[in-house]
């Protein structure tokens, strides 16, 4: 769940959907635009659950940046005539072409890098939280990382200002996070992010939340 910092749905609970959804004859549909192309460290996100739906969004990373959203559904939910369903400016062929050369660089290369260094930046963040009370939870797959920032750790208050404080701080030295529902701050890096590039990102924010707890004191 991407917009409220990137809360990840226990496997049990998918599978648990996808024998409700077939058992009432209802189709299943996985939104992979954030999660999708090789972010979470797998193709698609549901292959962590062993899931599988019967349509599925995809768009943002798909074409490396140019417009492009896809949707993919069960053959017998696509056997349509020609002509059924169309768009003025669906199927450009620019950003079709970018979809199959980065649909290349993530099979060769990138779904790894992102499975190997979104492990390392997570476990350089939960390092932090023994250090800063601030942060209430780190979670995530791949690079997708979402940490969450609480001024209680026992009542999980939400640290609002100091979320948007991190944010700003952060950016001031040069690392870009992105806020998330009330209190989490989303790492969403590139797919070629290195594992130096990781120990850069960990450090600013340490930095950043070093300063924000010794202004609250």
């Amino acid at each position: 769940q991407g917009e409220g910092g990137y809360v990840v749905a226990p496997d049990q609970f998918l599978q648990r959907l996808r024998a409700l959804a077939s058992t009432h004859g209802i189709l299943l549909v996985a939104d992979e635009v954030q999660s999708g192309m090789g972010r979470s460290g797998k193709m698609f996100a549901m292959e962590f659950s062993r899931v599988e739906p019967d349509m599925m969004a995809m768009a943002k990373g798909i074409a490396s940046g140019l417009p492009l959203g896809v949707a993919v559904a069960r053959s017998g939910l696509m056997a349509w005539p020609p002509g059924s369903h169309a768009s003025t400016f669906g199927g450009n062929p620019v950003s079709c072409a970018a979809a199959l050369a980065t649909l290349k660089l993530l099979k060769d290369r990138l779904i790894a890098n992102a499975a190997d260094v979104g492990g390392y930046l997570m476990d350089g963040l939960n390092a932090l939280m023994a250090k800063h009370p601030l942060i209430g939870d780190v979670r995530g797959r791949g690079l997708m990382v979402g940490v969450e920032l609480v001024r209680n750790r026992q009542t999980k208050e939400r640290a609002v200002e100091e979320r948007d404080a991190a944010v700003n701080g952060a950016f001031a030295r040069g690392l870009l996070l992105l806020g998330a529902g009330k209190n989490a701050i989303r790492f969403s890096p590139p797919l070629v992010i290195t594992r130096a590039q990781a120990d850069i990102a960990v450090r600013i924010f340490d930095d950043t939340l070093t300063e924000i707890e010794r202004r609250g004191r």
